[in-house]
């Protein structure tokens, strides 16, 4: 993968001068955003699903499809705090995670019509700040079944899916990303490190066919108190499970908030030799499942991310909206980025 050339080399250019340069801005939670709208059954199907046997409220990655004008609002609200980077609407845009709704066949059009809608929503709020690029994130989802773990307790070698299912699942996502115009891909989530790996092995694959490369984010999930992904890394760990696949940036995002996240992604800093990116989530959920940190509590301890040269993309995740963007990036602002280390040989 390494040998081959950028695609669309002005633009990754373009976002590497910017990273040089300042701490970029990842937009919000697009989930958070859709519950928002409090949609109903017939926003999901619009017309074209309206007679789908299975129930389609909840799978926001529909809406790509039957709700494209909510989504790229969501995109451009995001934009219009000051995020320099947006995450296409496609978490759980897979065939495994879609085979929930009996919508297999339609993960790989849903991808392309995402990166579409991101990249015309980028390029409306480029064209009004041309000094400010704006750069779409191809968003691969960890999917809803694991490599690495036995869902039945009493048999513990047994696997819901395998290596091979999952590459095949992840290549139909790249390649509808990839082909709507998305300017870097992030495999985002990630509990399991072996389905990541899958992930990346996707991607390089179609990398190689297309006979270009983009740049790649990669984003784990610390599950608990004890600092470990499900399948049991620690930061560190997970660094060098991945580190293989010379990615742009490492990071992490999701099931904690941004002070308790923070030990782990100081962990991640003090040896990734490459870029560090961090999404928390607004606080912890309360008892009904939702998030009560505001924009100036969460910006608070975000800013210390910055303060101590920890980060080279910040976000938000679950919970966070444009106004947590919007005070994020002020409390960013005034800081350099982090300098990677030196890479050593493998």
């Amino acid at each position: 993968m390494n040998h081959l050339k950028w695609h669309n080399p002005e633009r990754v250019e373009k976002m590497f001068d910017a990273l040089d340069n300042r701490i970029l801005l990842l937009d919000g939670a697009m989930g958070t955003m859709i519950q928002g709208e409090k949609l109903d059954e017939e926003d999901f199907r619009g017309e074209r699903f309206a007679d789908h046997e299975d129930d389609l409220k909840g799978n926001n990655d529909l809406l790509t499809l039957t709700r494209p004008d909510l989504i790229k609002k969501i995109h451009k609200d995001f934009m219009a705090v000051g995020c320099d980077l947006v995450e296409t609407n496609t978490f759980n845009a897979n065939r495994i995670s879609q085979a929930d709704y009996s919508l297999e066949e339609v993960s790989e059009e849903i991808n392309f019509e995402a990166a579409k809608i991101a990249r015309e929503a980028c390029d409306e709020i480029e064209a009004e700040t041309p000094d400010r690029p704006r750069f779409v994130v191809g968003t691969i989802g960890p999917t809803n079944q694991t490599a690495s773990i036995s869902p039945d307790v009493s048999s513990p070698g047994y696997r819901k899916v395998t290596f091979d299912d999952l590459v095949g699942t992840y290549t139909e996502a790249v390649r509808g990303l990839l082909d709507g115009g998305a300017d870097l891909l992030m495999v985002e989530t990630i509990f399991d490190t072996l389905n990541a790996k899958a992930a990346i092995f996707a991607i390089e694959e179609e990398f190689d066919r297309r006979g270009e490369r983009w740049p790649v984010l990669i984003s784990g999930t610390i599950t608990d108190a004890s600092g470990r992904t499900l399948s049991g890394q620690t930061p560190e760990a997970f660094y060098y499970s991945v580190r293989h696949a010379s990615p742009t940036g490492v990071g992490f995002n999701c099931a904690l908030g941004a002070d308790q996240l923070k030990k782990h992604i100081e962990d991640l800093s003090r040896v990734a030799e490459c870029l560090v990116t961090a999404h928390p989530n607004a606080g912890l959920p309360n008892e009904f499942g939702e998030y009560d940190q505001s924009p100036e509590e969460m910006a608070e301890i975000v800013k210390t991310y910055a303060e101590d040269g920890l980060v080279n993309i910040i976000g938000g995740c679950c919970g966070t909206t444009p106004a947590h963007l919007e005070a994020i990036g002020k409390a960013i602002e005034p800081f350099q980025p982090r300098k990677p280390k030196e890479r050593k040989a493998a």
